[in-house]
């Protein structure tokens, strides 16, 4: 089977499958009953080739506005004001400025239309905002500005309604077929013997169809419910926001022109708008425009568009344009419709259901070929051949009706619909477990995972940091205690420099909230740092106010520190930095020792200092320098800030314990063959430390440094990657270097967790890329496939259960649905062949199709994950879909089914003395009633493929409980009191007996095949 879907369905991968892949599949994917559902989870691809057309126009329109703007700007002095005129409704409303003139100011990048309006100052006036305090939060005026310049939100596809499932359901052709065959059933049983009697036949099949419909569609229409509240989830992004003159977190949809947005690194900017300040903003834009090449923003090019993304740097903007009026609104409006990439198993499944419904379709025209011809030779027989009666006409019909029956029951269309269904149960669960998908085939990936890449900060410790450690004017210090005697034991000159480097160099803030509280605001080590420095008598915006900021070098995990030039209130610039504390230490050459003098650093003091850093790191502490140098006058904001010269203030060490749970996790993990290993940025000695505590690094285990790893030949990497536990001081491309290697050189299935704009490269590699939903910046998230939404390793371990899961309860439905397909065909191909009569009817046949179809997935898609899951190997790259396992228990049930109903036509009438006019249709209920309690049994016994025990928990799944109550109390109606429309008679308590038991026989005989090695 595997070998036969190779060369058609196994091009698509799990991530970025090319669109050639993704079209060839569906055009080889033959004989599909009903499109509109086969396919309704696939990508769109018309939709995506509609948005790189966007794309492309973007990019072409920015470049001729950008040359536009740039020869404008030559002649902007000489020219008047614009002729521009605000509308009356705009006036009336308290604005001097259109939603329309707006737009055309940002997206056409216009700097002589800004210089009209009297540039951001002006523009923000005639918004009615404040630069520094934001808009006013008053309803009435948010709702005119609603009102005027509309809201942050693309239009999106509308919820399809239930009666849209039950259409589409309808679509199915071989059910189109069936229903004409119950309309001419219908009209000949009426011409032939009157109403009702006539009309039995054909309204048990229109009856028939109805119930496939309903549940099909229920079942639809659920999924899509699910789907939906998913999508909700993916697009919570939320961004700092000044209003009111206070910061505060704000959903990006409820953002309105006017509004004051901070953004930082790995942010995307959340509307149209202008650059109001800030520092170094590159902007990367490829997702709006497809190009490449970052853009430099500032108060010389201050336009910002939505969907964009902050490579490096932070600013304050303020906004513009929302919604649909800007060109990401338009570009998302298009993709909203293109949808998920269908999955790997998806893309399989549907290969099996072409492949079987193929044999299928073989056997229903042989069957009707063989039913016919049993029907010509019996006219021949009796010499009736040239006289055909009404009778000879509705048998005709039901031969036809059976062969296309035939057809329903042999194409699994719900193999692939059957993946769907379980991705959404387990989707919707993992939410619940703290985790959002946000690539469906990242659910079914994760259950092959042999290697998990993680962080340490945040995902293995708690993100919860105090600063409880120093070494400030060369003097070790426990902190934890009491600040106050420490600003004691430090010179005066020595905390100065210490308050100013701590205020000034920071990605953090100190506000005072809604509540007259004050509120740090910023990334944990930051807060950590702003914490210390507030206890130690310091002033945030004293501190701020004193200085002036020149240039600012946000922090990025190449470099590993940050630094800030300040011009003096008493004149002169002055650098300071912080980072990586052996990094920042080799790049000074002075330090203020205890007295609070500047002196030259020399050996003994180096190695006191590295001896401190050690001490730290051993204690699982991070650590960081802090260092600061005086500046000529003549630097340049261009320029770059030095990287060497400095003078050593101190070093601190911040704890940040493990979490809770993680090293039982990482135990589960080691137990289901996942290596575990640890990639930070920290220094080595902390990253050992944790590891240890953690259960990652072993006696046998290796620790190493990003610049050692570096180093390496690809023939050093090979016996190295295997034996690596703990990488520190990583870089993000030695990350990426490390997961490349895993999957290529050595066939792993990995997952990697990444918080930084910078691991989006490491993530993208990955075949699951996690990213952290807390510490995670939205360039990391949109890279990522699922979203950690606590940051918890534990929770890495719950996603790959569920990955797990969902990829055995696929192969228990297929395992299922197969050995149905199977025995149905074969019973109903040879009994035509041999008696010239098939046995089971076609309204019968669509009650099995719904069994094993809508109502198996049911039951078997969504069973919930058990803790034996991770005692078992990872499937890993290399393993089959169906195994050899699977292929023993659907032979070896079918072969037992096949058996046992061949025994019930051939000795079945002589067992229960069976004779007169009713034997045959007593005889047919008989075996149908028996196929469908195998098919009951065979349902409970594919819960497990490999355990004997097949109960275990099963009162914990009720919707496996509910779907096999609903089908045994349905059969008991369809036997009992639909007999004219299903073609059955009542039947007695000895056959109903043998019925369940011959049933039930078969978990015997499945619990004997299990202990059959294969």
């Amino acid at each position: 089977m595997e070998s036969l879907l190779k060369e058609d369905f196994v091009a698509v991968k799990a991530k970025h499958s090319s669109d050639e892949a993704l079209q060839k599949w569906r055009q080889v994917c033959g004989l599909v009953k009903n499109p509109k559902r086969r396919f309704r989870f696939t990508a769109n691809l018309s939709k995506r080739y509609e948005a790189a057309a966007m794309r492309k126009t973007n990019q072409e329109k920015l470049r001729i506005a950008v040359l536009v703007s740039k020869a404008a700007f030559q002649f902007i002095q000489g020219v008047q004001p614009s002729d521009y005129t605000v509308p009356e409704e705009v006036k009336s409303a308290g604005f001097d400025i259109c939603a329309d003139e707006l737009g055309s100011i940002v997206e056409g990048h216009d700097l002589k239309k800004l210089k009209f309006h009297g540039g951001v100052d002006g523009i923000a006036e005639k918004l009615s905002t404040s630069i520094n305090n934001g808009l006013n939060t008053d309803s009435k005026s948010l709702n005119r500005r609603v009102d005027i310049f509309g809201i942050n939100k693309f239009t999106e596809s509308q919820t399809r309604g239930f009666w849209i499932f039950v259409w589409e359901a309808l679509q199915d052709m071989t059910l189109m077929i069936l229903g004409v065959c119950a309309f001419v059933s219908l009209i000949v049983g009426i011409a032939m013997e009157g109403w009702p009697k006539g009309a039995h036949d054909g309204l048990g099949i229109v009856a028939s169809i109805l119930l496939v419909v309903v549940v099909t569609a229920t079942s639809d229409y659920r999924q899509s419910l699910q789907f939906k509240d998913l999508d909700k989830e993916k697009k919570k992004i939320s961004i700092q926001v000044t209003r009111n003159g206070y910061r505060q977190k704000m959903s990006i949809y409820d953002l309105l022109p006017g509004d004051i947005v901070h953004l930082s690194i790995g942010d995307q900017v959340p509307a149209d708008g202008l650059f109001v300040s800030g520092f170094s903003v590159l902007i990367d834009e490829s997702s709006l425009t497809g190009e490449s090449e970052p853009v430099m923003v500032s108060t010389e090019n201050p336009f910002l568009l939505s969907g964009t993304k902050v490579q490096d740097g932070s600013c304050k903007m303020m906004v513009t344009t929302v919604g649909m009026r800007t060109q990401w609104g338009k570009l998302m409006a298009t993709l909203c419709e293109s949808g998920d990439d269908e999955t790997p198993l998806q893309v399989k499944l549907n290969g099996v259901a072409t492949l079987v419904g193929k044999i299928g379709l073989f056997f229903s025209v042989v069957t009707f070929a063989v039913l016919i011809q049993g029907l010509v030779s019996r006219k021949l027989r009796e010499g009736t051949h040239w006289s055909w009666s009404g009778d000879d006409a509705l048998e005709l019909l039901e031969f036809f009706a059976v062969a296309v029956t035939i057809v329903v029951v042999a194409v699994p269309e719900g193999l692939p619909l059957a993946v769907t269904l379980s991705l959404a149960f387990a989707m919707k669960k993992m939410m619940n477990d703290k985790a959002l998908v946000r690539h469906l085939a990242a659910c079914e990936t994760m259950g092959s995972a042999t290697s998990i890449c993680s962080d340490k900060t945040g995902t293995l410790t708690t993100n919860h940091m105090t600063l409880v450690k120093s070494c400030i004017c060369m003097n070790v210090k426990d902190v934890s205690k009491s600040s106050k005697d420490l600003c004691s034991d430090i010179p005066d000159f020595a905390v100065k420099l210490l308050l100013q480097s701590v205020f000034n160099n920071t990605g953090g803030e100190v506000v005072v909230n809604k509540e007259g509280k004050r509120e740090i605001l910023g990334t944990p080590t930051e807060t950590a740092l702003l914490e210390f420095a507030l206890s130690l008598g310091g002033d945030f915006q004293a501190e701020r106010q004193a200085s002036k900021l020149v240039k600012v070098e946000p922090f990025n995990s190449t470099k590993k520190r940050m630094g800030v030039v300040l011009e003096l209130p008493e004149g002169g610039l002055r650098v300071h930095t912080k980072g990586a504390s052996e990094i920042v230490l080799a790049n000074c050459d002075k330090v203020i020792n205890s007295n609070g003098e500047i002196v030259p650093l020399d050996e003994a003091s180096i190695n006191h200092l590295n001896a401190t850093i050690t001490q730290f790191a051993d204690e699982a502490l991070r650590t960081l320098c802090l260092a600061y140098m005086e500046l000529e006058n003549e630097f340049s904001a261009e320029n770059p800030i030095p990287v060497s010269g400095y003078t050593c203030i101190g070093i601190v060490g911040i704890k940040d314990p493990v979490r809770p749970g993680v090293k039982e996790s990482v135990a589960v993990c080691k137990a289901a063959g996942i290596t575990v290993r640890m990639v930070t940025g920290d220094n080595i000695n902390t990253a050992k430390a944790i590891a240890r505590e953690c259960g990652i690094l072993t006696d046998d285990g290796i620790a190493i440094e990003g610049p050692e790893f570096r180093e390496k030949t690809g023939e050093e990497l090979v016996e190295l990657i295997p034996k690596i536990q703990v990488m520190a001081r990583s870089s993000p491309l030695d990350k990426h270097t490390l997961v490349k290697h895993l999957r290529t050189t050595f066939n792993e299935v990995v997952a990697v967790t990444g918080d930084g704009t910078n691991d989006a490269p490491a993530l993208h590699e990955a075949d699951i890329g996690l990213a952290m939903g807390i510490a995670g910046t939205e360039v990391a998230k949109e890279s990522a496939d699922v979203i950690i939404l606590d940051d918890n390793f534990t929770t890495i371990a719950t996603v790959a259960k569920w990955g797990r899961s969902v990829y055995i309860n696929i192969q228990k439905f297929v395992q299922f649905q197969l050995t149905v397909n199977v025995v149905a065909l074969i019973v109903n191909f040879t009994s035509a062949c041999l008696t010239g009569s098939a046995p089971l009817t076609a309204v019968q046949l669509l009650w099995v199709n719904m069994i094993m179809d809508t109502l198996g997935a049911l039951a078997l898609a969504t069973e919930p994950p058990t803790d034996e899951l991770m005692k078992r190997s990872p499937v890993g790259r290399k393993g089959n879909f169906i195994s050899n396992v699977m292929w023993r228990n659907i032979l070896g049930q079918s072969l037992y089914q096949f058996l046992i109903i061949w025994f019930l036509q051939a000795r079945g009438k002589a067992i229960f003395g069976l004779v007169g006019p009713d034997s045959d249709l007593i005889l047919n209920t008989l075996i149908f009633n028996s196929f469908v309690f195998c098919q009951v049994f065979n349902e409970i016994s594919s819960r497990e493929m490999e355990e004997i025990n097949v109960f275990k928990g099963i009162l914990d799944n009720y919707v496996f409980v509910g779907v096999l109550t609903c089908t045994v109390i349905f059969q008991i109606i369809i036997i009992e009191f639909l007999g004219t429309f299903a073609n059955t008679s009542p039947l007695t308590f000895s056959q109903w007996f043998l019925s369940v038991f011959v049933g039930f026989l078969g978990m015997p005989v499945a619990a004997g095949l299990k202990m059959i090695p294969v």
